[in-house]
């Protein structure tokens, strides 16, 4: 159980460094994202269809509030696809609030801390987590 957890807290430290949402803007100044779908749409700038290359997943955002809703990400041996609504049986599931999921795009709350508190869920695949973060670095 300890290692596990260990592992849990290794792959949502390098979700959190590798979050889309770290690209600058051409200049000295970081854009922030404002609603999760414009951190959504960050991700699909960063993909890497080499990495991408043998992973078959489904990954399902479900945030709540005002900006919130239901996203989708779907890998598929070196393609993916993206939109709104829910899709059967994801891979995995990143349950948060708008706000929370924008803070944690923008880097101003800490994935593995929100994660800890309750703030973030995350259900299903944690190695398809790490392969996320490897795929949209």
């Amino acid at each position: 159980m300890k290692n596990e957890r260990a592992y849990v807290l290794l792959a949502f430290t390098a979700l959190a460094l590798a979050s889309p949402c770290q690209a600058q803007h051409r200049g000295t100044s970081r854009q922030h994202n404002s609603t999760p779908q414009q951190a959504l749409d960050k991700r699909q700038d960063a993909f890497q269809g080499d990495k991408a290359k043998g992973v078959h997943a489904s990954y399902q955002w479900e945030l709540s509030g005002p900006n919130g809703g239901d996203w989708w990400l779907i890998v598929n041996d070196g393609t993916y696809t993206m939109g709104r609504g829910k899709i059967h049986n994801p891979s995995v599931i990143f349950v948060a609030s708008d706000e929370d999921w924008v803070a944690m795009s923008n880097k101003t709350l800490n994935v593995p801390l929100a994660y800890l508190t309750g703030r973030l869920k995350i259900q299903g695949s944690h190695r398809l987590v790490k392969d996320l973060d490897k795929i949209f670095p």
